[in-house]
């Protein structure tokens, strides 16, 4: 009886950590799934692609390490980030710093072949500085889509476009 209550127990831990492990990975509200795929090939890149988004919506670097191939390439690279997994970093450093309670949700994500593509909807305060600019809590919301190569449940690329234009209009929002 003892060894049953253990197992038992051991069972709910292993579910309970399984659970706090997904508890940071955003799901889609979306998904679309290419049908000649097998499970286990879709479900490799959704967990590649929620991962990624996880990092964006906590900030912690443990999930760009799981989330991206070492050999990370970022195919239109913003003027100034460095290539590779540190460009991510540090621009989710960065952005921190503008806007600390940054979240990011997906909210359609399709797989079909090699490719993830998702649309993350980003949601947040600016209260910290922006070029000389000290935020005051305005509301942050704005979209991006990413592209995302994967090959071997990890991301080889990225392809993103994000809404700038918004952006740049609620950091400035009671500048003008």
């Amino acid at each position: 009886m003892k060894i049953i209550k253990i197992i038992i127990a051991s069972l709910f831990v292993t579910i309970g950590s399984v659970y706090a492990m997904d508890y940071d990975l955003p799901k889609a509200q979306v998904l679309v799934v290419d049908r000649s795929m097998s499970n286990n090939q879709a479900d490799k890149m959704i967990l590649a692609a929620r991962r990624y988004a996880a990092f964006w919506h906590t900030g912690k670097e443990k999930y760009v390490t799981q989330a991206l191939d070492k050999d990370f390439i970022d195919l239109n690279l913003p003027k100034g980030r460095k290539q590779g997994i540190q460009g991510p970093l540090d621009a989710s450093k960065w952005f921190r710093g503008v806007v600390p309670n940054l979240t990011a949700s997906i909210k359609q994500m399709m797989v079909v072949a090699d490719k993830v593509v998702l649309q993350l909807e980003f949601n947040g305060n600016f209260t910290g500085k922006f070029h000389g600019t000290q935020g005051q809590g305005q509301v942050i919301k704005f979209v991006a889509v990413d592209m995302y190569t994967i090959k071997n449940g990890k991301i080889k690329s990225n392809w993103h476009l994000e809404d700038n234009q918004t952006l740049m209009q609620q950091l400035n929002k009671g500048k003008m």
